[in-house]
Parts: structure tokens; C-alpha cells; sequence
């Protein structure tokens, strides 16, 4: 983790040792510029989160530092400090109208050194945090057009073919299948933004009930098999003979969760590969379920990042991912107590695995 950066530009090098001093027993990384020509050609060689300013200079001083700085688009956005000897209302307003953060009078005080530093940079942190969620939404939202757009133009086009009484009668099972997986596949993606939504804001409330884990796989699996049939692909379940799993989950849930793992797992596969859901009961008393696929697999470096909101990973060139039905997943299995991973598969694909935790109340065999 990087140190947080705090410049110091300041004419006299005496003051920058008073101030290293005060902050040498904080976690930050200071640089030195003696003059503010030198403070503004080097701000992208010292990346400040912070600066200190000296008001008094030869040259250009402080207040017009200040006031270059906070034009430029890409710096605005750092807290200056000015370090000041000067206490007129006069002068001080000519800070705040160069755009100055806050102020530290001379000499500088230990205890209010380290109060403001670490405000400003405080702030500094918040308004980061802020642009890059804002920039992962604002990805998001164009992965989420480009998403809805293609399977759309599909139902639209087929459509339209439909229409049209001189259009084969021998193609049009071929064309309405393809019609409805481009549907299913808005809904699934419609699904997870409003349930991702609900999760984040406390809305949805689990609606726990006995689910038979067998039937319930089924049910997932059935869903799947006419798409899966358009590339050829078996999908299959191996499931328990011996005993029937009862679960107390909330069904619906759940089944969204399969329905993202097993779409997932269809988009990534080659044609003509087999894709395996299983489920079993382990020693421990847990039950386990996996979706099993011959795809790419997932990168070693990206098998904990998936699993985030708005990650977008690259495992299949052409395949868009807006990094949202994975998170949903976790954060359904999560809200249960149970756990979610992703392994390799050997000696290719991947291993989408739900460990779901036994408990008094959970299981019945």
C-alpha cells in the first residue's frame, strides 16, 4: 500500500526539516520543492496528495503557486495548506480566493500540523474513493448498454423475420429459440442490476424455507438445456441417488444464483463440450455444489477480483462480462453463511464450487 504523498514547497530549507520532523512518526512520504517554479514542473514526478505551501517567496509566491495549481484540471483536486507568517483578514482571503484548503500559521504548531494534514488528506481519500466509483459506474452503465443492445437487436431482427409470412416455416423453431435465449439473457442481466440493488440497500429480506438441493439443480439445469443445445453442449447434472438434501435457503435466491453459473458457464464453454452440475454431500456434513465447464478457465490473478462488482475480467476475447452476476452470486450465498470460490479445472475450464454450511436447522437427510 503506497504511503500517503505530501509536498512541501517552501524557499527555506530549514522549514521543510521542522516539518519532517513534526510528521516523522506519521506514515507519509515527503518530497521537497525550495521554490514554486520547481514545485509545478515536478507535481507529476511527486504526485502529491497534499501540499504544503509557503505563502512568502522570491519569484512567484505561495498565493500564485496556489492559483496555477488549481487551474490545472488534473490537480485541482489536492488540498493546499498554506504556511503562513501573515495573519491580516486581507491576506487570508487572498488564499481562499487562489483556492487554498486550509492554513497553518508560523510557527507551526506540532498538534495542529497533524490535525490538518491528516483532514485534508482525509478528504483527499473520500473524493478518490468517489471518482473511481464514479468511473466504475460510469463503465458499468456502457457495459450494461452494450449488454442490453446486442441480445435486443437479436429478439428485434428475429422478430422481424417472424413477421414476414414468406419466411420459411422450416426456420422458424431455429429463429424463436434463438428469440428467446437473447430474452432470457435480458432478463437474467435485468435480474441482477435490480437484485444487486436490493442486496446493497437492505431491501431484500431472505425468505427462508426447506428446498430439496436435488430438485432445485434440476429445475436450474431444465431451464438451461435448450440454450446450451444451440452450441451443442451437453448439460448435465450428477446429483445424489441415496438421499434427498433438504436446505433452508431462500429458494428463489438461490435459483438465480445457479442461473448465473450455469449461464456463465454455457457463454464461456466451446461448442460441442460437456458442462457438469453436480452436488454432494461431504464428510463435515456440508453439502457442495458445483458448476463444472470447459471454457478458458479463470486467470489465477482474477479468481478472487471476479467475484467483485463491476470486475471485468479478460477470459474470452468477444465475450462481454459487466462483472455483476458473479457479485450477485456472492453476495447471495454470502447472506446465507455460506461460501463461494472459483478452481481451476483440469486439464481445462473451471470449477464454480458452494459450500453449503450444515447447521441445526439447515439440513435434514
Amino acid at each position: 500500500m503506497n504511503l500517503p504523498s505530501i509536498l512541501v514547497i517552501d524557499d527555506q530549507p530549514n522549514n521543510f526539516d521542522v516539518i519532517e520532523a513534526l510528521l516523522s512518526d506519521q506514515d507519509y512520504e515527503l518530497y521537497y520543492a525550495a521554490s514554486g517554479e520547481d514545485g509545478i514542473a515536478n507535481l507529476e514526478t511527486y504526485n502529491p496528495d497534499l501540499i504544503l505551501l509557503d505563502v512568502m517567496m522570491p519569484g512567484i509566491d505561495g498565493i500564485e503557486v496556489c492559483r496555477q495549481i488549481k487551474a490545472m484540471s488534473e490537480w485541482q483536486a489536492v488540498p493546499i495548506i498554506m504556511v503562513t507568517a501573515l495573519s491580516a483578514k486581507s491576506d487570508l482571503a487572498n488564499c481562499i480566493n487562489a483556492g487554498a484548503d486550509d492554513f497553518i500559521s508560523k510557527p507551526v504548531n506540532a498538534i495542529e500540523l497533524r490535525a490538518r494534514v491528516s483532514s485534508m488528506l482525509r478528504i483527499k481519500h473520500q473524493y478518490d474513493n468517489l471518482q473511481t466509483m464514479l468511473k466504475l459506474r460510469e463503465d458499468m452503465v456502457k457495459m450494461v448498454v452494450h449488454d442490453l443492445r446486442n441480445p435486443l437487436t437479436i429478439v428485434l431482427f428475429g422478430l422481424d423475420l417472424l413477421k414476414n409470412p414468406d419466411y420459411p416455416k422450416d426456420k422458424q423453431n431455429i429463429k424463436l429459440n434463438q428469440v428467446y435465449s437473447s430474452a432470457q439473457t435480458l432478463q437474467v442481466l435485468i435480474d441482477d442490476l435490480l437484485n444487486m440493488a436490493l442486496l446493497e440497500s437492505g431491501q431484500i429480506r431472505l425468505n427462508c424455507t426447506k428446498v430439496d438441493l436435488s430438485s432445485l439443480i434440476e429445475s436450474a439445469v431444465s431451464n438451461f438445456k435448450a440454450i446450451a443445445g444451440q452450441k451443442n453442449q451437453s448439460l448435465v447434472s450428477q446429483l445424489p441417488e441415496a438421499f434427498c438434501t433438504k436446505v433452508n435457503i431462500d429458494a428463489t435466491l438461490y435459483h438465480r444464483v445457479l442461473d448465473n453459473l450455469i449461464s456463465n458457464a454455457i457463454k464461456f464453454s466451446p461448442h460441442k463440450s460437456k458442462i457438469i452440475v453436480s452436488l454432494e454431500l461431504l464428510n463435515s456434513g456440508d453439502c457442495r455444489i458445483q458448476v463444472i465447464d470447459s471454457g478458458p478457465g479463470v486467470p489465477e490473478q482474477l479468481q478472487q477480483k471476479i467475484f467483485e462488482k463491476y470486475e471485468v475480467g479478460t477470459i474470452m476475447s468477444g465475450v462481454s462480462q459487466i462483472g455483476l452476476g458473479l457479485a450477485f452470486c456472492k453476495m447471495v450465498v454470502e447472506a446465507h453463511g455460506d461460501q463461494i470460490c472459483v478452481k481451476s479445472n483440469q486439464p481445462q475450464g473451471a470449477i464454480f464450487e458452494i459450500i453449503l454450511t450444515s447447521n441445526e436447522e439447515g439440513f435434514n437427510n
